[in-house]
Order: C-alpha cells, then sequence, then structure tokens
C-alpha cells in the first residue's frame, strides 16, 4: 500500500457524552475477540487485515484462532491519542512491503478489523486502498467499538458506545469504567453504509 493520504472532507460527528472514560479489559477484549473470530468463521476469511494500532492485538488473535495470515496495516486519522482528540478528517496511510501484500494475495476473502470506528474514514480508506492494491473476492469488517454518532456499518461490532474508550494497549487514564461484559455482537443488518 502506497504511503499516501486521502481525503479532506468534513468528519462525520462522532459522539462523546462526556459521562465517563470506557476501559477496555484484557479479559473484556479476549472475550470480545473470540465473539468476532466465532462470528467470522462462517464467512472463511483467507487472511485477516488490522489497521495498526488499534486494530493489531485483534487481527493476531483472530487470525490465530481462524488459522489464517494476519497483515497490519498503518492507517492514521486522528493527530494524537489523546482522549476525545477530534478526527483531522484525513488519513494517513503507511506503506506496506510488498512481501506483506503477497501474504494477502489477489481475489481473495478478507476481514478487516480495527478498535475503534468513530467517523469511518480510517476504515473506507483502508478499503479502497485494498479494493486497488490486491482486489479482494469480498471483505468483511469488524471492531470492537462502535460510535454511536457514525454511520458507517462494520459487519460485526462489540460494543455501541458514547464516550472514549481506552484500550488495553494504551496507558490507562487516572479513572475509567469497565465497558459492561459483551455477551452478544451487533451486526450490520442492510446494505454496508461506507460511502459517507
Amino acid at each position: 500500500m502506497g504511503l499516501g493520504v486521502t481525503g479532506s472532507a468534513p468528519v462525520p460527528a462522532r459522539v462523546f457524552e462526556g459521562r465517563r472514560t470506557w476501559r477496555l479489559t484484557p479479559d473484556a477484549f479476549t472475550a470480545a475477540a473470540r465473539l468476532i473470530a466465532g462470528a467470522e468463521a462462517a464467512h472463511r476469511p483467507q487472511a485477516v487485515v488490522g489497521i495498526a494500532r488499534g486494530g493489531t492485538q485483534l487481527a493476531e488473535w483472530v487470525a490465530a484462532h481462524l488459522s489464517v495470515p494476519a497483515v497490519v496495516i498503518g492507517a492514521r486519522h486522528n493527530t494524537t491519542d489523546a482522549p476525545r482528540a477530534s478526527a483531522s478528517g484525513r488519513v494517513r496511510l503507511d506503506a506496506v512491503p510488498e512481501a506483506a501484500l503477497a501474504v494477502l494475495g489477489r481475489g481473495r476473502r478478507l476481514l478487516v478489523v480495527d478498535d475503534v470506528v468513530g467517523s469511518g474514514a480510517t476504515l473506507r480508506a483502508v478499503l479502497a486502498d485494498l479494493a486497488a492494491r490486491v482486489a479482494p473476492v469480498g471483505v468483511r469488517t469488524a471492531v470492537l467499538c462502535r460510535n454511536a454518532g457514525t454511520r458507517f456499518a462494520p459487519d460485526t461490532w462489540g460494543w455501541e458506545v458514547a464516550d472514549w474508550v481506552v484500550f488495553p494497549w494504551e496507558a490507562p487514564p487516572p479513572s475509567a469504567e469497565p465497558l459492561p461484559a459483551l455477551t452478544r455482537l451487533h451486526h450490520r443488518t442492510g446494505p454496508p453504509v461506507r460511502d459517507i
């Protein structure tokens, strides 16, 4: 994938009620990853693509569970990791080595994962780049958390959130509430809402 910046359109509103900061515990992450892997197994992905940094651990866990390769793609939408930071409206895609693209192959079924979908800009940019570079025969998306303000509809997600979420691989805040136990996933029921 080429190094590049996509888009500069206004960013759809994300919702941050400001009532709390959520914390995804390692145990909750494992439970969610297990549910996502189980749900996506039926679609038989041939590789899992994680969007770094947040999607890296999820990609590795799901890929290992499904016995398929994982490839990590660097993409950045926020200008900082600070809580409630505004999205820039621009997505920077990092270069991906040819060896990683070879792992993905052309015309395969891919599962693209990330930690959270806020506006959908990062997932849209990665999906467009994958379509251009490896022409997958099918692509599904899964995230741990979906912001309540987005119109982007991943195929599968865990929590619907309206406040900032801190993940196990991030520095813990002074105080945060653990996300409630995840007992079932959300699934997109209509056609993809990705071109926003």
